[in-house]
């Protein structure tokens, strides 16, 4: 019985799985080789580039114009600067794979008299170029993990490739790819001998193309979901479907993680008669977050890095980049953080844009739970009372903003994100909460959906920070919260808006007033 796969490179044997060789672009790939160049393909972790590159291995070995072998460095890494250990275990792990993929024992026979011989700095040179000269056909060379590699290194591997560059076909491989998540020009490799930063373009200027990796398309989590159900039976209903990529976006690991939770680790799901809802995804999204599964775990790992906060604490508090950071935001849109669209830059999917508000604001959330209970904002007929809801925060803020702000990494975004804390505590007692963020757009979207009796209620929440004056930016902010009330088929609105000027008074920050545009009643707060 095959599933859905959350964990290493994907087997078509065991696992539901799209042919690896169309998630590229195949007779582009070809074509590069056949014109001896070396190239980059990178892509967001756990996006299939292992299972892509072992098959791709499979397709030309196969075919039988080229030997193609594929290695993972990553082994490598616990070596650090020691060039040397580093070499050997890239040799070590060229030995293995050429005796397994190819019955091809060279490596294994010479490359440790050949380090022994030669040393750490140029081993790898020496062994490739021996093991090319010794096969009877050009080879392929797929190095996986290569920005695994630290420092030292990372150059001397560069610099070995390069320098063997002009010796191809006869006496070095006709192409070499180098897999990783970024592309090679993102490299800023801190080199202790040189004491100085280089990158990777200047230790790699050989490259010819950097490929991408891409999510899957619409129609491609469909296939995959298909696949469970042609050999199950159990078919998914079209909102689950649509759920799912609207959580997803296509993250591949994402996709199976979600379909793999719901179609085989609920129960009573096993019962394969039973069709897969929208509502078992959404249950089954929130564990996904709850487990901080190792994919999330390394994500919100990625949120501490100081290049990454430059970009993502003002994408987080609506705000625009203050300096020009083209690199950075590189950086985020190649590790899939980000991604591009016609309102600029967002988070890459539903889920990413969901935990990283949470997880920067996840201490605070748990310090609310003492401090506020979800029973004591529903009214009798089980609504939440979001009034009520808000005067309370409001009062909190008042208190003790200044003393919770401090407590966050990213405090530019601190309102937003101490109100996303306390919604979260209280909603999450029954319902769930929806954000929408992005840089340059000067507010935030949450959506706090709470089912009861006769249905689910339906609240918009628009924060907006104090941006020239007040009144316009109540102006602007009432028509963005009409717009969202209106998309999200909301049955009631709140504007909240921050303003964080130290020298005003609490009295002249702290308000509460009802407006209404175009016939709708809008709370508006001030704080």
């Amino acid at each position: 019985m095959r599933f859905f796969n959350t964990a290493g490179p994907t087997v078509c044997e065991d696992h539901y799985c799209l042919d690896p060789l169309e998630r590229f672009d195949l007779e582009d790939v070809l074509s590069l080789i056949g014109q001896k160049k070396y190239f980059v393909l990178h892509a967001p972790r756990q996006t299939g580039k292992t299972t892509c590159l072992l098959a791709l291995m499979d397709y030309l070995n196969q075919e039988g114009r080229y030997k193609c072998l594929y290695i993972n460095v990553e082994a490598a890494q616990g070596a650090r600067e020691d060039v040397g250990s580093g070499v050997r275990a890239i040799l070590s792990e060229m030995a293995d794979n050429a005796e397994m993929f190819l019955n091809d024992a060279f490596v294994m026979e010479n490359f440790n008299a050949m380090l022994d011989g030669r040393g750490g700095h140029a081993a790898l040179n020496t062994v490739i170029s021996k093991w090319t000269s010794a096969s009877e056909k050009p080879t392929v060379l797929l190095i996986d993990e290569i920005d695994s590699l630290i420092g030292d290194t990372l150059i001397s591997v560069l610099r070995q490739i390069r320098s063997g560059y002009a010796k191809r076909p006869a006496m070095f491989p006709q192409s070499i790819f180098l897999c990783g998540i970024r592309d090679v020009r993102d490299y800023r490799i801190h080199s202790s001998r040189e004491k100085e930063i280089i990158t990777g373009g200047s230790a790699f200027n050989i490259k010819a193309e950097s490929l991408r990796l891409g999510d899957f398309s619409k129609k491609e989590v469909q296939a995959l979901c298909g696949f469970h159900t042609d050999e199950t039976g159990q078919a998914f209903e079209d909102d689950a479907l649509d759920l799912v990529w609207t959580l997803t976006e296509g993250q591949p690991w994402l996709v199976n993680a979600l379909a793999y939770e719901t179609c085989f680790k609920m129960k009573k799901n096993q019962d394969r008669s039973l069709p897969i809802t929208a509502e078992m995804m959404a249950a089954e999204k929130e564990n996904i977050i709850l487990r901080r599964e190792t994919h999330i775990d390394q994500l919100v790992d990625k949120l501490r890095e100081e290049r990454i906060k430059r970009v993502m604490e003002p994408l987080v508090a609506g705000r625009e980049i203050k300096q020009n950071r083209p690199d950075d935001i590189q950086y985020l849109l190649d590790l899939g953080l980000l991604k591009k669209t016609d309102q600029g830059l967002v988070v890459a999917n539903g889920i990413y844009r969901e935990i990283i508000p949470r997880e920067l604001s996840y201490t605070t959330h748990e310090n609310f739970k003492p401090l506020f209970q979800t029973l004591w904002y529903v009214k009798d007929d089980g609504r939440l009372d979001m009034k009520k809801l808000l005067f309370a925060f409001q009062e909190f803020f008042r208190e003790n903003s200044e003393s919770w702000i401090q407590q966050f990494d990213y405090r530019e975004a601190g309102p937003q994100l101490l109100l996303q804390a306390f919604l979260q505590r209280i909603v999450n007692g029954g319902g769930s909460i929806h954000r929408e963020y992005g840089l340059g757009r000067m507010r935030t979207d949450i959506l706090a959906l709470w089912p009861h009796e006769k249905g689910v209620q339906k609240t918009a929440i628009e924060l907006k920070l104090l941006h020239k004056s007040l009144e316009k930016t109540i102006d602007a902010g009432l028509k963005q919260t009409f717009e969202y009330m209106d998309r999200c088929d909301a049955e009631a609105g709140h504007l909240v808006v921050f303003d964080r000027d130290e020298n005003k008074s609490w009295d002249d920050r702290i308000f509460y007033r009802e407006e209404t545009f175009q016939g709708q009643s809008i709370g508006v707060w001030g704080m």
